[in-house]
């Protein structure tokens, strides 16, 4: 007889539960740029202790959407026309360059992987469920980092998906819908997810770099 063992997750800590409502709460401007992270505030609106929150709080430091200014305190990075070029010119190299890898490394598996999580971000976008299209929209880039089998950038995506995250709510806002920028960012996975099936590098490096240069184009126009 055939049992089926399910792995266990591991239960998330109070500093994880901490990191992840800020992270939501910050990309999705509901604090927006500038805004005063008060320890103490934080700490009676999550209902988590003070540890957590601190640790919670140097973790989005680290990603650069937390800044600390010295005597003053802690507060939400700002959004810069200089902060947006640099993050879309190393999102342009580095998740071009993880298509193109991927292209030439992703088992059938994640090629299937990643077309699925396409259908789930369209399907998302149907049932206007954003956080199913956020969480679906993680789980493609987690995929893709993974399929590149290269530990530096597998490390790097994850790590610079909040930001970005950010600028796409941002794009979002100025022009009014979030419908619409999902609906290119569907073209975008679709295309590679072909792509990589296809064993196409040029083709999956190019459709993410379009994609990026056009997100990066409709910020500098909603700016």
């Amino acid at each position: 007889m055939n049992i089926s063992i399910k792995p266990i997750q591991k239960a998330k800590s109070l500093s994880d539960l901490a990191y992840e409502e800020l992270v939501k709460r910050i990309t999705r401007l509901e604090l927006p740029p500038g805004s005063v992270l008060a320890e103490r505030s934080l700490v009676e609106e999550l209902g988590i202790g003070r540890t957590p929150v601190r640790e919670a709080l140097q973790r989005l430091a680290i990603e650069g959407l937390v800044v600390h200014r010295l005597n003053r305190g802690m507060f939400v990075s700002e959004v810069g026309i200089t902060e947006i070029q640099e993050i879309y010119e190393f999102r342009s190299i580095i998740d071009g360059s993880a298509c193109r890898l991927a292209a030439m490394r992703a088992t059938k598996a994640q090629s299937d992987s990643l077309m699925e999580i396409h259908h789930a971000l369209v399907a998302a976008t149907e049932q206007d469920d954003i956080d199913a299209y956020v969480d679906a929209n993680r789980d493609f880039y987690k995929v893709l980092a993974n399929s590149v089998r290269n530990t530096f950038i597998s490390e790097t995506i994850p790590r610079i998906m909040n930001l970005h995250l950010r600028l796409w709510f941002l794009i979002s806002e100025r022009l009014g819908s979030w419908h619409s920028i999902a609906q290119a960012h569907e073209v975008m996975t679709r295309d590679v997810a072909e792509a990589i099936a296809e064993r196409d590098a040029d083709r999956a490096e190019r459709a993410m770099k379009t994609y990026i240069s056009q997100r990066h184009e409709d910020l500098r126009r909603a700016l």
